[in-house]
């Protein structure tokens, strides 16, 4: 598939709220949505590859976990490999426990499970959890798991069943999370699968889109691309802890992605900004730059409980995590 900078400037957007977020920034209040970016960048560019590949008649299982695993597993075993020390030498006994549970749970791609069943993302004890961002991998390496099979499943009916059939589910899913918001199961509405799928959806009939017709390159598109950056940071700036998600609420900053992808080509707009170098380089390594600003937060946390210079602390921690990104 082309490569898109700006797609790159998306992530960058996304990983940057989350990790100014999770550094407890009280200016970012909303910075936990840059993950529903990342679920329907994730979307599009997974349906943009699986497909393309059963239109060349060349798709493969094998092929597409193994290429899964390469992109994901490497750079995960290292950030792995680093906390343990780190939570043998810092931990109390129960924590450390509890700790080895979330590795097993990382390692099999159900810590969303797992996290689910101990407490609320937004708990003040979830702040010494290190492995507590790795729920999103879980949802993703899930998806990553059914979609491939939907797909070859549905494959010899064609492309509009296909797309009909991807249309529907998220629908439910996305009914589903308003349903869960409204009947107050917070917990279980934010880490689970079902209640998640229709945001890497989004990205995927994204994706399908633009693989049967141009991207719009018009000065409507530029505006367009403009707007869904603007929805975007709107989440990021205006939401918060209190904001009822993932539910309708959640469809602001994950059209507004679905809007930057389908117009973000048109010169000009959203993409003279995300398309920008620095902006870029940090998308490039954003993947990096999630799985370690976590492990970082928490065991200065459990190291200072209470730092004089709390602020100066986790500046320093954001510049080690992009460093840290980087060399992995």
């Amino acid at each position: 598939m082309i490569y898109r900078r700006e797609v790159d400037g998306l992530r960058a957007v996304a990983v940057v709220s989350v990790i100014l977020f999770h550094a407890g920034f009280t200016w970012i209040p909303g910075g936990y949505v840059g993950v529903d970016v990342f679920f329907v960048i994730s979307g599009y560019l997974i349906t943009t590859i699986l497909v393309t590949e059963q239109m060349q008649g060349r798709g493969s299982l094998l092929r597409f976990y193994e290429r899964r695993a390469r992109r994901i597993l490497p750079a995960l075993f290292v950030v792995l490999a680093a906390c343990l020390p780190l939570a043998w030498h810092l931990m109390l006994p129960y924590q450390f426990k509890d700790f080895a549970k979330s590795v097993l749970a990382v390692l099999t791609f159900s810590s969303n499970i797992l996290f689910w069943r101990e407490s609320g993302y937004f708990a003040a004890a979830t702040e010494l959890k290190p492995l507590l961002h790795t729920w999103s991998l879980a949802i993703e390496e899930q998806f990553y798991v059914v979609l491939p099979l939907v797909i070859m499943a549905v494959w010899r009916f064609g492309l509009r069943p296909l797309t009909a059939l991807l249309v529907i589910v998220a629908t439910a899913s996305l009914g589903l999370a308003e349903w869960a918001s409204f009947k107050g199961i917070v917990v279980a509405n934010f880490y689970l699968m079902p209640t998640r799928a229709w945001e890497l959806l989004i990205g995927a009939l994204v994706g399908i889109w633009l693989l049967q017709r141009p991207a719009p390159v018009g000065r409507a598109a530029a505006a367009a691309s403009v707007l869904g950056l603007g929805l975007i940071l709107y989440g990021v700036f205006r939401f918060d802890r209190s904001t009822p998600f993932p539910g309708l609420l959640a469809l602001v900053p994950t059209l507004g992605t679905a809007l930057v992808i389908l117009c973000g080509s048109a010169p000009g707009g959203a993409r003279r900004l995300l398309s920008l170098r620095p902006v870029v380089a940090i998308g490039l390594i954003s993947y990096s730059a999630y799985l370690w600003h976590q492990p970082l937060y928490a065991f200065a946390r459990l190291a200072k409980p209470e730092p004089s210079q709390r602020q100066l602390l986790f500046c320093g921690l954001i510049v080690a995590t992009l460093v840290l990104g980087w060399l992995t």
